[in-house]
């Protein structure tokens, strides 16, 4: 007998931010693949909205059959086959006096019992368990490099002028490095992928407390209207995942 599939809980939404032309995020509530993703387009780059749609399309395009180890190895290829594209498409677009096409990515495989943690860049996933929040993902960004390598505080490397810049980014160079995180998952587990333009505007503190009950799309809905009790200037894009 084969064993019967699970059913994933989640839900997403985005919103463009006040200060922008168009939104630049893009996600992926995928529970028929078993994978989840956000994506955030370089900021003010010409096509950002374009990168961030086509690294979700590529993803929302893996098979749900294989392994956790078949599908994340699928998910790298997937990717670095995009960064290459936007690379391509970013230096054709240099030809006519245009900027870098990019795109951060954080995505989340599951199966039973485990998952897998892919991501380039400052799009983060976070999990909350058994009361307590965890930042799984680490920065590809100067200021985390500033804090790993000077260790600098958190304020310090913030006063650096070009603490945002991103140190790994989809299309931003035709080799692309991800990182991969793998943990064994729990029961009670809560999976939150989100863009810079939310996780900033909030404290650890309003993540545990929007992400500690209730459905993903209550937890979703939780986050955003903390957010936007004041004017959102950056667009903000949240998924909520529930093994």
């Amino acid at each position: 007998m084969s064993s019967r599939p699970i059913e994933w809980r989640s839900a997403g939404r985005t919103q463009q931010g006040q200060a922008r032309s168009r939104n630049e995020d893009a996600f992926l509530d995928g529970p028929r693949q078993s994978c989840w993703a956000v994506a955030d387009g370089m900021g003010g780059h010409q096509g950002g909205d374009v990168a961030s749609q086509w690294v979700v399309r590529s993803l929302a395009s893996l098979s749900a059959t294989g392994n956790l180890d078949q599908r994340v190895n699928s998910a790298r290829q997937r990717l670095q086959h995009v960064s290459q594209q936007l690379a391509k498409a970013g230096i054709r677009s240099d030809a006519r006096g245009d900027v870098t096409m990019g795109s951060t990515v954080v995505a989340l495989l599951l199966e039973q019992g485990r998952a897998a943690c892919v991501w380039a860049g400052d799009s983060r996933c976070y999990l909350w368990r058994e009361q307590r929040l965890y930042q799984l993902s680490r920065d590809h960004s100067l200021q985390q490099h500033l804090m790993d390598e000077r260790q600098l505080s958190v304020a310090q490397a913030r006063a650096h002028p070009g603490a945002r810049a991103l140190t790994r980014a989809i299309g931003a160079r035709a080799l692309l490095q991800l990182e991969v995180l793998e943990l064994s998952t729990r029961p009670g587990d809560v999976f939150l992928l989100a863009s810079d333009g939310l996780y900033q505007a909030l404290s650890h503190a309003d993540l545990g407390r929007a992400l500690s009950v209730g459905t993903p799309q209550q937890v979703v809905d939780r986050l955003f209207a903390t957010v936007l009790r004041r004017p959102a200037r950056d667009d903000l894009t949240a998924v909520v995942v529930q093994p």
